[in-house]
């Protein structure tokens, strides 16, 4: 197994530790970070998410710097991706940080484009990540990191930066999988 698969494997295994970091109450008390308090469990959850996140772009950069890209790099990636996001929504709704609805509009998207994808292997058609549907994971991880960390530093001015983050998360998600869907709709109209 190459590096890339590995960090890969890593940011899954990542996925329980925060969710039972930011779930479980330690009894860590509180903490005040540029004028956000929030428990020190779900500020060490954040960071697990951060770090999580950030391998997703470093497994990408190595495979392709170094020509590592695998059938099974291909399917972690993007279900590490995933698996991640859908367990940081969870949480965020959990909390009551972030809007139920909202959260089951983003992951609709996550499966009805996933589902098209797989139309579209059975054909031997690959559809590659979109510029939208990157800005779209941009987006949401910035709105989940915001989410979790109670909107540190924005506090200080009295903006819901996290919010705001949250509702162009929801508007990337739902136009990426408009376009997902525009470009590859021919899929569903082709008999066999």
């Amino acid at each position: 197994m190459n590096l890339p698969n590995k960090i890969t494997i890593t940011r899954i295994l990542l996925i329980p530790l925060f969710l039972v970091i930011v779930l479980v109450d330690f009894n860590w008390g509180n903490m005040v970070l540029f004028g956000a308090e929030m428990p020190v469990n779900q500020f060490v959850g954040a960071l697990i998410f951060i770090i999580a996140s950030t391998t997703d772009w470093i497994d990408g950069h190595y495979a392709r710097k170094h020509n590592l890209v695998t059938n099974l790099g291909k399917f972690l990636d993007p279900l590490a991706d995933k698996l991640l996001v859908t367990a940081a929504f969870v949480v965020l709704v959990e909390m009551g940080s972030a809007a139920s609805w909202i959260v089951v509009v983003i992951l609709a998207r996550e499966f009805a484009v996933t589902g098209l994808r797989l139309v579209l292997a059975g054909e031997g058609k690959v559809v590659a990540a979109s510029k939208l549907g990157k800005i779209k994971t941009w987006t949401q991880i910035v709105a989940i990191c915001s989410l979790l960390l109670n909107n540190t530093i924005f506090t200080l001015i009295d903006f819901r930066f996290d919010q705001v983050a949250l509702w162009i998360a929801l508007f990337f998600t739902i136009l990426s999988g408009w376009d997902y869907f525009q470009k590859n709709w021919h899929a569903f109209s082709e008999t066999k």
